[in-house]
């Protein structure tokens, strides 16, 4: 079975005809293989295309031998005609970022020599690897041309070149290809061979923002979005920029500086409180009672707190003085003692108290996932 790509013929057919050649029951639903098809299968690091055959949904498509396998949630019937639609603007969506993408690793490579190593485009959004490092500088000056590149409407052209041509051309490419290999060309930008639908010219695009990048395996990865989902992006920054301005009560333009100012009065309260609680744990030890058994105490407070008061808690109690903070499930002790050695007791009862930890002879310190009546019953 052969399934002719309608997709290569015009990127931008949205409904189409086409026989059923194949319908069998699959795991996760049906595939099926049409003489014909418009939606493009997962391939290149993009997702399948998504949308309707008739009456049952198109949820997935991969190619296979030259036939494309359509994963749907309902069967067809076999030597039939059925009506294709797309979900468009998820395809479109993708064509633009696509573009985009070629646009910015054409501009990449011109520039510093280095190749996309790795790309994702996917619903969430799209990924590109580098094999070599970018400052964000340089990515800004990236982002900057790729956009030019936009504004241009330089005209996006494909082509299968024959084997003579295809050895004339320079061009990008993952793969060491020989035969049938499509070329995509942005007109003065870029040339790489792709099986992937494009826009017609980058005016398409509408714009291109590289969001976010990271050291990877020896070279960058970068977050980039392009067209709707750029501008989807900038909606959903924008609410939440406005948010934080409400919240502060600052203009938007000035909630960086806001959020210092918050941060800086944050760190001051927290060691305010931190020097509370210690003044509170250091008077709470002298206020200690004596006992001959041992001590169990629950506290707010770092790990200083804790030790404060297990340090007086030995001193005045005949076995254990353990001290938590936290809650139920999730505490964090330090117990000390005089009289025994707490690094056997913690390895002995650290499956009662749901604990672990260590330390020293004197005082361990660790986690513990007990309830509070479970530790109190237990040092009882």
């Amino acid at each position: 079975m052969q399934t002719r790509k309608l997709y290569y013929e015009d990127a931008y057919t949205k409904d189409f005809e086409a026989e059923v050649l194949f319908c069998e029951k699959a795991k996760d639903g049906w595939q099926v293989v049409l003489d014909a098809t418009a939606f493009f299968p997962e391939e290149g690091g993009q997702t399948a295309d998504t949308g309707t055959l008739g009456a049952v949904r198109v949820l997935d498509a991969r190619e296979k031998d030259g036939a494309i396998f359509h994963l749907t949630d309902g069967p067809l019937p076999v030597d039939e005609t059925v009506t294709g639609h797309l979900d468009w603007a998820e395809r479109f969506r993708k064509m633009q970022t696509h573009t985009g993408e070629h646009i910015v690793s054409g501009l990449i490579h011109s520039t510093y020599g280095y190749d996309n190593v790795g790309f994702h485009l996917t619903e969430a959004g799209c990924t590109i690897d580098f094999n070599g490092e970018l400052s964000r500088a340089q990515l800004d000056d990236i982002e900057r041309r790729a956009n030019e590149a936009v504004w241009q409407g330089l005209r996006v052209r494909t082509k299968f070149p024959m084997a003579w041509e295809l050895k004339e051309m320079d061009y990008r490419s993952k793969l060491d290809l020989t035969q049938d290999v499509r070329i995509v060309c942005v007109e003065g930008v870029d040339m790489c061979a792709c099986c992937a639908p494009h826009v017609s010219s980058t005016g398409q695009i509408g714009v291109i923002k590289l969001l976010d990048f990271m050291r990877h395996r020896g070279g960058v990865r970068i977050w980039m979005k392009a067209g709707s989902d750029a501008l989807a992006d900038y909606g959903a920054r924008y609410a939440a920029s406005a948010a934080v301005s409400g919240l502060l009560n600052v203009p938007q333009g000035d909630i960086a500086a806001g959020t210092e100012r918050l941060v800086a009065q944050r760190d001051e309260l927290k060691k305010e409180l931190a020097a509370l609680r210690k003044a509170a744990a250091e008077a709470r030890a002298v206020a200690l009672e004596p006992t001959d058994g041992n001590m169990v105490l629950f506290a707010d407070g770092d790990e200083e707190v804790l030790r404060t008061l297990a340090n007086a808690g030995m001193e005045k109690c005949g076995g254990v003085c353990a001290v938590f903070a936290g809650a139920d499930g999730a505490y964090r002790f330090v117990m000390a003692s005089k009289t025994a050695d707490m690094r056997a007791f913690i390895k002995q009862n650290g499956p009662a108290l749901q604990a672990r930890g260590g330390g020293q002879e004197r005082m361990v310190s660790g986690r513990s996932t007990a309830a509070k009546k479970e530790i109190e019953a237990f040092f009882k």
